[in-house]
């Protein structure tokens, strides 16, 4: 019955179209009533505690860092390097896609922003050429929601608090699905492509390769500072968050120079007001998440999932169905919120590995950023291309296909993310 109230007023509220950290507010208050102990200090005191948290304190300064990333030149190296060594391929301007994608989720982690700058950046060239629209704006949407995955990675963030999850496990963790990820669109494109007769850049010659490198050094240097940081111990991912802002606002102003006074001003408030958002929603799922386990409302969920309990992978796929229905038709961050404390205990019952669970968890949610109803990814980069939504749905469809196939291979051998998992950790 507890259950029942909680997601009924939280379902109800979304589908009025009150936004969602208001909607976690009401679903708490309707169990504070339920249970009999409604207390406005408590929900304040509650808001205020979930937001206390030392690793939150990444979440504006990966922003920052991401803004910065986006206006000081950074990204347009990245992508002047992968047009160099791959632009003169059959299809070369999608390997340059996804080779970018790659190297830009290893510096901003949000993927309407990765998403964003590859479609303001390569789809117009990639038009030009006379690629098709909705198979190259799929690509590129599926490429962004590599972002959530490779370290630095907001969701991850999200889902270490939420979870009680290792965040530097979780960090080194995504980087060989991350890099899978990628792989996997790199084949697909292929194939697409095996038949299309479209123009393809000049081959850069061995010294425009060498200049394209060089011009971009700093900007590859900065996913490698904070992933080896980590590794090995030089600062936690929250003072790796510290350290990408600093480098990338430097590199800006006194390498590339693209970054002016002004823009910076922008850059702050930009992530000034993405940050008041984020901690919004973590402050009011906070206060959900505590009365969820005053309810015990996880080992309600416990009893009802119980007898799959002894069979992890078939726990994890009805669980991982669940997450996939769900990300359709809300965002990430509500989505990792919301349900995180609900399932953990379950997982954890049934021996499943916490960090690859998380990682799973941040997968299967990121491919509801590029399907449809809600599809924030989606609409972000039709909003910037001028493409139709329903020609870039038929588009992404073969990248989120295979995207489910490499799911349902990591739920079936999960060794595929554990083993290098624990290589990268050293474990």
């Amino acid at each position: 019955m507890t259950l029942f109230i909680f997601l009924s007023v939280l379902l109800v509220a979304i589908i009025l179209g009150l936004p969602v950290a208001f909607s976690l507010l009401l679903a708490a208050m309707a169990l504070m009533v339920h249970l009999d102990m409604v207390s406005v200090d408590i929900m304040g005191q509650s808001l205020i505690n979930g937001v206390n948290s030392f690793p939150l304190l990444a979440i504006p300064f990966f922003l920052v860092a991401g803004e910065v990333m986006s206006v000081g030149g950074l990204s347009q190296r990245i992508v002047r390097l992968a047009t160099a060594l791959l632009g003169h391929r059959r299809g070369g301007l999608g390997y340059v896609g996804i080779f970018t994608a790659v190297l830009i989720a290893g510096l901003s982690g949000s993927a309407v922003a990765d998403a964003a700058a590859l479609v303001s950046i390569i789809y117009p060239m990639m038009q030009k050429a006379g690629y098709p629209e909705g198979r190259s704006i799929g690509l590129l949407a599926s490429g962004g929601i590599i972002a959530p995955v490779i370290p630095p990675s907001l969701p991850l963030i999200l889902i270490g608090v939420a979870g009680s999850i290792s965040i530097k496990d979780l960090f080194l963790g995504g980087i060989a699905p991350g890099l899978m990820m990628g792989a996997t669109l790199v084949l697909l494109w292929g194939f697409l492509m095996r038949n299309e007769d479209l123009d393809v850049l000049p081959k850069a010659s061995r010294a425009e390769k060498l200049a394209a490198f060089r011009d971009g050094f700093w900007a590859l240097l900065l996913p490698l500072i904070i992933i080896g940081g980590i590794r090995f111990g030089v600062f936690t991912p929250t003072e790796a968050a510290v350290v990408a802002a600093v480098y990338a606002i430097v590199i800006s102003t006194l390498v590339y120079r693209e970054l002016s006074l002004k823009q910076f001003y922008h850059v702050l408030v930009t992530a000034g007001r993405s940050t008041a958002m984020v901690m919004f929603l973590v402050g009011c799922a906070m206060v959900a998440a505590w009365l969820i386990t005053i309810a015990q409302l996880p080992q309600q969920l416990v009893e009802l999932l119980g007898p799959l309990i002894d069979n992890p992978r078939l726990l994890m796929l009805v669980i991982m169905l669940f997450v996939l229905a769900i990300g359709m038709v809300m965002d990430l961050a509500p989505t990792v919120l919301i349900l995180v404390p609900l399932l953990m205990p379950i997982v954890r019952e049934a021996g499943i590995n916490e960090v690859y669970f998380g990682l799973m968890f941040v997968i299967n949610t990121s491919i509801g950023l590029i399907t449809p109803p809600v599809g924030n990814v989606l609409n972000v980069v039709c909003g910037v291309s001028r493409v139709p939504l329903s020609q870039a749905v038929r588009g992404t469809g073969p990248f989120i296909l295979a995207y489910m196939v490499l799911l349902g291979l990591f739920i079936a051998v999960p060794s595929i993310i554990i083993v290098p998992m624990e290589f990268f950790i050293g474990k």
